[in-house]
C-alpha cells in the first residue's frame, strides 16, 4: 500500500523485519532503511554521511535529504521524507540519473581522498555532535508513529 506518512525508529541494529511506514535509523551505524513508499514492498537503504542522505530529527517526526531515487528497483519511485511525510516527486530521465550518479561520485572522491596531513579537528565537531544526538535520543525514547 502507497505511503503519505511515516514515523520512525532509533535502532542500534537494523531490524530484520521492516514494518511499512517507519524509517530505521541507525546512528550508531551510520545507517536508515524502509520499505519504498510506493507500496512495491522493497527495501530502501540509505546511508548517512556528508556525501549521502542526512537525517534531522524534529523532535515527534524525522526528515530524510536528498530525495530519494529508487532507479534501480522496477517501480522507479522518487520521493522525499520530510517532517513525517512523503513528498512525491518527479521521474528522472537516464541522462539527470547518471549526471546524478557522476556528481556523487565526485563528491566521494573529493571527500575521501584527503591527505593524512589535514587537521583531525575538522573531524572531530560533527563526531561529537552526533554522539550528543544518539544520548538524547536514546533518554527521549525512539518511537514516532506516524501522523504523531
Amino acid at each position: 500500500m502507497r505511503s503519505d506518512h511515516f514515523g520512525y525508529e532509533v535502532v542500534e541494529l537494523l531490524p530484520d523485519v521492516i514494518e511499512e511506514g517507519v524509517l530505521y535509523v541507525s546512528l550508531e551505524y551510520l545507517t536508515s532503511v524502509h520499505r519504498c513508499c510506493c507500496g512495491c514492498g522493497e527495501r530502501v537503504v540509505t546511508p548517512i554521511g556528508p556525501t549521502d542522505w542526512s537525517v534531522t530529527f524534529h523532535g515527534d517526526t524525522v526528515s530524510l535529504h536528498p530525495s530519494i531515487g529508487n532507479w534501480g528497483l522496477a517501480c522507479s519511485s522518487h520521493y522525499v521524507l520530510r517532517r513525517g511525510r512523503v513528498e512525491w516527486a518527479g521521474k528522472w530521465s537516464r541522462d539527470r540519473i547518471e549526471a546524478g550518479r557522476r556528481a556523487e561520485f565526485v563528491a566521494k572522491e573529493r571527500l575521501y581522498d584527503r591527505t593524512s596531513a589535514e587537521p583531525e579537528s575538522l573531524h572531530t565537531p560533527p563526531l561529537a555532535r552526533l554522539r550528543w544526538w544518539i544520548r538524547l535520543l536514546k533518554r527521549a525514547g525512539n518511537r514516532r508513529a506516524p501522523g504523531s
